[in-house]
């Protein structure tokens, strides 16, 4: 009895054996290559996404494909909706410019002036006019011409009554502040009186140099104030004369 068991249990531990031997071979172990380790761990049943740079190289670009069309249409309406460029602003009204401040090349000046006529033959206080207008060439020298017309009184000596007409032209230089602008200047041209005396001719030649300051109101109006010598030459003498003068100054 105890026979016949034995030889069962031997048969069935070889059967046994055999199976394990034949169902699960023992791989050989490459300590260089760590590849069947990694195949036998839980590492090896995780699936990875696919990202484009690890696809198949021959297979066709799907996801490239999708996500160019895609951004296509986006693109596209960024562009619609970006605002249209604003025009350029038009150019200020061109200007010289004088040191610091920008201002104006012409100034033209309406005055009220009071000319004192001294002579051995008669003197006489006259009140009129003096228009100038000066043209800068920089920021300090200007041009000048002016014209002046004076009334006078009665003068019962001669018959008749007072009236001179100074003209003539000449360099002006300017100091341009921001609010005060002295300046001096000489004006070269002639000179008319009135009445005709015995004494010699009614035109004479004259010089007239002197300076005054301008006080800016605001861009293109000033206030000036202004006196001069003058010297003229009739009856064949010389005369020393003096002008005064106060008027307004245009700026364009």
């Amino acid at each position: 009895m105890k026979r016949p068991l034995v030889s069962a249990l031997l048969l069935l531990t070889g059967v046994c054996v055999s199976r394990a031997q034949v169902a699960r071979p023992n791989p050989p172990f490459d300590p260089d290559n760590a590849a069947p380790g990694l195949s036998a761990t839980f590492a090896a049943k995780v699936r990875l996404p696919l990202f484009p740079s690890a696809r198949d190289p021959f297979s066709p670009p799907v996801a490239d494909s999708v996500r160019i069309l895609s951004a296509a249409p986006f693109t596209a309406a960024l562009a619609a909706e970006s605002a249209p460029a604003l025009p350029p602003a038009p150019s200020p009204t061109p200007r010289f410019l004088y040191g610091g401040r920008t201002d104006y090349r012409w100034q033209v000046d309406p005055s009220l002036v009071w000319f004192r006529f001294r002579s051995s033959v008669f003197n006489a206080n006259a009140f009129g006019e003096k228009t100038s207008v000066t043209y800068f060439l920089n920021e300090w020298l200007g041009i000048e011409g002016s014209v002046t017309a004076a009334f006078g009184p009665e003068i019962y000596t001669q018959g008749g009554r007072a009236k001179f007409a100074l003209y003539g032209g000449g360099p002006r230089i300017a100091w341009r502040e921001k609010r005060w602008e002295p300046w001096i200047h000489s004006i070269f041209g002639g000179t008319h009186e009135s009445p005709q005396t015995s004494a010699g001719s009614m035109r004479s030649y004259s010089i007239m140099a002197g300076g005054g300051a301008d006080y800016r109101w605001n861009p293109r109006v000033s206030f000036r104030l202004e006196s001069d010598y003058v010297l003229t030459a009739f009856f064949h003498q010389t005369q020393d004369n003096f002008l005064l003068a106060s008027g307004i100054v245009f700026h364009f």
